[in-house]
């Protein structure tokens, strides 16, 4: 049994190796760059007002200045500003010939003979100058960043209308239990609905791919082979759940190794999700994760969704945050890593939700997050600090 970490580490070490293809500017959101991106001109192109103003020498902020033209944005300025001159000029306007500062519209006001005057304290040039934010054929974004919205307006400003990214890999989703139907029929007798299917494919989607999903296996070994063998034929992974404890229908790892697949771990020493299984071969791999959904919830967020992003040559870094316990959290079985709901409360403090095992998925309904133990750590003191991870 593989602590979480040496799993982890073992997983992204088989992360399967992807092309590239170009993508445009309006396909791009996340998406994984596949070369640095350069600027093809600098940013500003040149020096501009940063507010609505009066564009002037500095020298000159002591004199009535004779306004000799409004500039707009988008219009060159045509006279140059010569002493006791000023011109009105827009935000975002370029700077004219001569000016050294923009002063305020709110720190002027006007002279009997129809002059500007300066009535303020100027601190600031109030003018963003040629290049300052990047120069032409500096680096803009690194190979390996996955374009979000934010990287959107940086990629418009450099003209990058279409460029290359790693392909992203197909998905296929599908749960295995005689016992399941799909969400839009009623339960009968000992059946119940199959969420896990439903949310590994949000948790893909989430993630800006598209998942294929393949419906339900049933417990018999033939069955679960051949459906297990179709969805890998249309897909680089496969993420199914159920199958893989200790139960006599429980077939997946046979399955798996039957169609010619490398099992690499069975189980990793972490709750919920100590069943976790992980396979490669023929250039694909498969995850199987338990059954119960709390337990494939975690194990995506955990391992599935670094291996994807690694897949697309992408150093996933969940965001972590560090908070104060808001009371005391105990347990009583120390042998694995332990995760488990959390909320984290009006003083900013994280408290445990009702959580009755993994198999209690409207624990997560309200939860902001999740927080763990440590292996061999029995309480967590009120005050202590918690790493969670949100979701």
């Amino acid at each position: 049994m593989l602590k979480f970490e040496d799993a982890l580490s073992l997983t992204l070490s088989r992360a399967l190796d992807l092309e590239q293809e170009p993508v445009t500017l309006s396909n791009a959101v996340n998406r994984v760059l596949a070369t640095d991106l350069y600027a093809d001109i600098s940013m500003p192109p040149f020096d501009k007002s940063a507010m609505d103003g009066f564009a002037c020498r500095m020298e000159d902020l002591d004199k009535e200045l004779e306004q000799v033209e409004v500039i707009q944005a988008g219009v060159e300025p045509q006279k140059e500003i010569l002493s006791g001159q000023c011109a009105q000029i827009m935000t975002g306007a370029m700077l004219p010939k001569g000016a050294d500062t923009v002063i305020m519209v709110e720190h002027t006001e006007l002279s009997e003979n129809g002059r500007i005057r300066f009535v303020g304290d100027q601190k600031k040039s109030n003018i963003c100058y040629l290049g300052e934010d990047i120069k032409s054929g500096d680096k803009v974004l690194s190979a390996g960043t996955l374009i979000g919205t934010r990287h959107i307006p940086i990629l418009a400003s450099i003209g990058a209308q279409e460029f290359q990214v790693l392909c992203q890999p197909a998905i296929s989703v599908l749960a295995t239990g005689t016992e399941l139907v799909e969400p839009d029929q009623k339960p009968k007798g000992s059946q119940i609905r199959n969420s896990n299917a439903s949310q590994m494919m949000a948790q893909v989607a989430e993630m800006g791919l598209k998942g294929l999903y393949f419906g339900i296996a049933p417990d018999n070994e033939q069955e679960t082979f051949d459906l297990l063998k179709k969805a890998l034929d249309s897909s680089d992974i496969l993420l199914l759940s159920g199958g893989v404890s200790m139960g006599e229908f429980d077939f997946v790892p046979l399955v798996i190794e039957r169609l010619g697949f490398k099992i690499l771990y069975q189980k990793i020493a972490v709750q919920p999700g100590k069943p976790t299984t992980f396979a490669i071969g023929h250039g694909k791999a498969i995850f199987a994760l338990p059954g119960n959904p709390i337990s494939s919830f975690i194990q995506f967020e955990l391992i599935v969704k670094p291996y994807i992003y690694k897949c697309m040559s992408y150093n996933w870094n969940p965001p972590v945050l560090k908070l104060h316990a808001g009371e005391r959290i105990k347990r009583k079985k120390t042998s694995r890593m332990s995760w488990f709901p959390v909320r984290i409360n009006q003083e900013g403090k994280v408290v445990p939700m009702e959580y009755h095992g993994s198999a209690h998925i409207f624990a997560i309904s309200n939860a902001h997050g999740f927080a763990s133990f440590e292996i061999g750590q029995a309480v967590i003191e009120e005050g202590d600090i918690l790493n969670v991870r949100p979701i």
